[in-house]
């Protein structure tokens, strides 16, 4: 899908719903600009994880992991499912798997043969 085009023609209706989504925009990418929020997305896209899990993937204490995703899911990003003690994580929708993935591509995936780095 392109990009909108933003000129002086915009009426006041369309501009502050692009205000309304540009504040939502900013706020979903200010959730997963730390690297241990990031992280913690990402092993979540291959699917729920306990606490537990998240502190030995991330080689992490509990407080440090508890807080990210405190952060997450004050974000709307992650939800919660408790069992027993343990409190499970999972992706809240498809909105950070749809950026992990542009983020991958960008900074991860092994360079194509002759691509520029």
């Amino acid at each position: 899908m392109p990009l909108p085009v933003l000129d002086d023609a915009l009426d006041p209706v369309e501009m502050d719903r692009m205000l309304e989504n540009a504040t939502a925009a900013a706020n979903f990418l200010k959730a997963i600009s730390h690297e241990g929020r990031l992280l913690i997305l990402c092993h979540l896209v291959s699917g729920e994880k306990s606490v537990t899990e998240l502190e030995t993937l991330l080689s992490a204490r509990q407080a440090a992991v508890s807080q990210q995703l405190s952060r997450l899911r004050i974000e709307g990003l992650v939800t919660t499912r408790r069992d027993g003690k343990a409190i499970f994580y999972s992706l809240a929708d498809d909105r950070p798997r749809k950026i992990l993935e542009v983020v991958y591509d960008l900074f991860c995936a092994p360079a194509e043969e002759g691509a520029k780095p």
